[in-house]
């Protein structure tokens, strides 16, 4: 086997030949932007090239946990799940009692869940999971009774990855809202079903943040077992990109800002939570000022109302410089993706805010394939049914107190 480092050192190699035009090209990169972005991400993240992969979208929540509870009920070896909230709720009891059904026949099962995220969950709920044989951690638990001195730091990542080829990214969480069945109504979210090659990165991130957050015997190698040989009929070609405070570089945000200045075209966003530090907010204005059709949707109900209005102040400010602002009516819009040019998609965990890209541990899974590009680019195009877009001269039409109340939500927004 070839060890992850000597991988990544091949891959840049490859690239370099690509880019001197010698030999035939390695992989299938549709320009030499995209290879620029490839070689941003193996440089800052050791995020491998993978080519066959196949890919399912899932949209509503319905669909997701109908394939998720199939494909556990299907598990041979192992089941890793890692969710920032994982409830125990209609749904939450679902996934329970088959993932101990599951340790009953003998497979392993390895929970993390976030401690803040998942802080509504009660500690009975972990333990009929452990008592079958199961194992559950929370990422960056309580040390010190009620006191949580990393409370700040929240593992956001949502990663299931089942007998190490089959692999679930994207922004569902494990909740009955995330049906439909909260306050919010229709839950509008993105997430992705991949089998292939990329399930690796997805493997190795679960055991990175699994090992961070056990001790002893409850840590795992990185065996064959965990890594098997996967048949993939698919031709997405896929990075996986982390990202977090324990890192140098703010890695998903400046691939991000790379991914917005290279578009000729288009830019389009959707995301729940618009709090822009100033490097994002000038790229996107630079954009759109130089005729990029920039578009960004965001919901227009808020499930933190704080955030929510610190997103509504950057939304006015960005449209003075030439962004599309759309806001989503049929629901709650939880989706976290990113559309450039048709051809270059980012699908994940992270929010355009600067929790995200510099708070939260998250991850992104980058597309180089039109055929993905395509189903978010058609998907974009139905949620813009159930938009109105936000013109300047509504926003001259804001009272003036509502201006004052977002501006003071947008000093504290980023601690929220």
């Amino acid at each position: 086997t070839v060890g992850l480092q000597e991988l990544v050192e091949q891959q840049q190699r490859d690239l370099e030949r690509t880019k001197e035009k010698i030999g035939a090209p390695k992989f299938r990169f549709k320009n030499e932007y995209q290879e620029d972005l490839a070689s941003f991400f193996l440089e800052t993240d050791d995020a491998i090239i993978t080519e066959n992969n196949e890919v399912t979208l899932y949209v509503s929540g319905e669909d997701k946990f109908a394939k998720l509870k199939a494909d556990i009920e299907q598990a041979k070896h192992h089941i890793h799940l890692q969710y920032y909230i994982f409830n125990d709720d209609t749904i939450g009891h679902e996934i329970m009692d088959l993932l101990i059904e599951k340790v009953r026949e003998g497979i392993e099962v390895l929970v993390i869940y976030d401690a803040l995220g998942a802080r509504t969950t009660r500690q009975g709920f972990w333990k009929k999971l452990h008592d079958a044989g199961g194992h559950t951690v929370a990422f960056f638990g309580y040390s010190l009774g009620f006191i949580n001195w990393r409370i700040n730091y929240r593992n956001h990542r949502k990663i299931v990855v089942i007998d190490g080829k089959i692999g679930y990214v994207g922004g569902f969480n494990i909740g009955d809202e995330y049906l439909g069945k909260g306050k919010l109504g229709y839950w509008r979210d993105t997430h992705l079903r991949i089998v292939g090659d990329a399930v690796y990165s997805l493997q190795s991130r679960f055991f990175i943040d699994w090992n961070a957050a056990v001790h002893g015997e409850k840590r795992r190698e990185f065996i064959p077992e965990y890594f098997p040989v996967v048949e993939s009929l698919g031709q997405n070609m896929i990075q996986v990109v982390s990202t977090g405070p324990d890192a140098s570089l703010q890695k998903i945000k400046l691939g991000l800002i790379k991914m917005i200045s290279m578009a000729k075209k288009s830019v389009w966003i959707q995301t729940p939570y618009f709090i822009p530090d100033e490097s994002v907010q000038e790229a996107l204005s630079i954009a759109a000022l130089s005729g990029v059709d920039v578009r960004i949707m965001i919901p227009s109900k808020p499930d933190h109302p704080i955030v929510y209005r610190a997103t509504e102040f950057y939304a006015s400010q960005i449209i003075q410089s030439g962004v599309k602002v759309y806001v989503y009516q049929n629901g709650f819009l939880h989706a976290k993706t990113m559309i450039v040019d048709g051809e270059l998609v980012t699908v994940g965990t992270s929010n355009f805010d600067m929790r995200s890209f510099e708070i939260n541990y998250e991850i992104n899974s980058i597309f180089y394939n039109e055929e993905i590009s395509q189903s978010i680019r058609n998907q974009f195009y139905k949620d813009l049914d159930f938009c109105e877009e936000i013109k300047e001269e509504n926003l001259k039409e804001t009272v003036f107190w509502r201006k004052i109340r977002n501006s003071l939500f947008r000093v504290v927004s980023p601690l929220m």
